[in-house]
């Protein structure tokens, strides 16, 4: 047992080293400054749409529409913005109000229906996918006028100063090390056990000098990316409802066992149908990150999406029967598959060959999680 459980924390970190040497040894680019940075891009995507899902999966739910509301989502902010002329904050705006009705009515409709949300989300993904056709008139719609320093443009094209990146990088580190002191007296008075004082420092400096480390990689090439900070806000927003609020405890309450939930006086119904409209905001906001980095909303974008924000829930150790998982499992299983995308287009791989690679990572932490939950 106490063999296992260190491999088990491991083998994340370890399947990510793995996958990134094979890169570096294929493509020497694939460790510079401007990649790595394009990465932290592509990782901040995939990050969000990941901890959406991660509430979803939680209660034992599963949205498969996500995909393309993405692409609708940020399909719509771009026919406002270069169709028809409205500010970009006002069109990101709109399309948020889209996307919060969108999922709210099919959690309602999952909870007052009892349809399985299996279905309701698969007839989501192909009615999106339809209106996102329709909405851009099946055209590539650009996300701007000309005018690059627009909001929309600016969220996967913006960089911090260098100054600026360290500064930040430095509080946050300072912040983390407070609330990691802080949660450490509050278990010491509560009486429970803690790190020894030696291993928590250790984590903390550890900590700090990856936070650290991360911003000086990013001012060699342009700066940390704006996507990045927003990568982060929702990760620490999403850390925060379901580790320190009663919605969080509901959500793992309801995955481990609806029926127990519902007698002990859970809101079910209100907690799944919140759910659903938080999953809407981070499709929203995935939407515009897609659309902003890919320049224009194109028939294409979003495309299996879905795929790889559940392949990154189920890596990072989230089950898929709901009721186990971390916020800091999902971020690395969102990088795990940032990478793996990211070094595939480096090293120019067929679309086909890239199909094949998802899928088969996609069936292999499924079958983790199998095995993982028969224990």
């Amino acid at each position: 047992m106490n063999l296992r459980f260190p491999l088990q924390n491991l083998a994340m970190p370890l399947a990510l080293l793995g996958i990134g040497a094979f890169f570096a040894l294929q493509e020497a680019a694939f460790l510079g400054p401007r990649n790595l940075t394009q990465l932290l891009v592509e990782f901040s995507i995939t990050g969000t749409l990941a901890l959406g899902m991660f509430m979803i999966l939680l209660t034992g739910q599963i949205d498969l529409s996500v995909g393309s509301g993405v692409g609708l989502i940020g399909g719509i902010a771009a026919v406002l913005v270069f169709h028809h002329g409205w500010p970009a904050p006002l069109a990101l705006a709109i399309a948020l109000a889209a996307a919060l009705v969108l999922w709210t009515a099919m959690g309602t409709l999952i909870v007052r229906q009892r349809i399985p949300s299996f279905i309701i989300t698969l007839g989501g993904l192909l009615i999106f996918k339809g209106l996102f056709w329709l909405v851009i008139a099946n055209a590539t719609v650009p996300v701007s006028r000309g005018d690059e320093d627009n909001l929309y443009a600016l969220l996967t094209t913006y960089y911090l100063p260098a100054r600026a990146g360290l500064a930040l990088a430095a509080l946050v580190a300072a912040a983390m090390a407070w609330l990691g002191w802080r949660a450490r007296r509050a278990r010491t008075a509560a009486g429970l056990p803690v790190r020894s004082a030696a291993r928590e420092a250790l984590i903390r400096v550890a900590t700090a000098a990856g936070i650290v480390g991360l911003a000086l990689l990013c001012n060699a090439s342009r700066g940390v990316p704006l996507s990045l900070l927003l990568l982060a806000g929702t990760g620490g927003a999403v850390y925060f409802l379901s580790q320190h609020t009663p919605f969080g405890r509901y959500l793992y309450a309801i995955g481990g066992n609806e029926e127990a939930a519902v007698l002990s006086g859970i809101p079910v119904a209100r907690v799944l149908v919140g759910a659903y409209m938080l999953m809407g905001v981070t499709v929203a906001l995935t939407g515009f990150l897609t659309t902003a980095y890919s320049g224009a909303s194109t028939t294409t974008v979003g495309d299996l999406m879905e795929l790889d924000a559940i392949a990154a829930c189920v890596i990072g150790g989230t089950a898929l029967r709901g009721g186990r998982g971390t916020v800091a499992g999902v971020v690395f299983g969102a990088l795990i598959m940032a990478t793996l995308l990211n070094g595939m287009t480096l090293l120019a791989v067929s679309p086909e060959i890239k199909f094949v690679a998802r899928g088969v990572v996609l069936t292999l932490a499924v079958w983790v999680d199998v095995k993982l939950g028969r224990k």
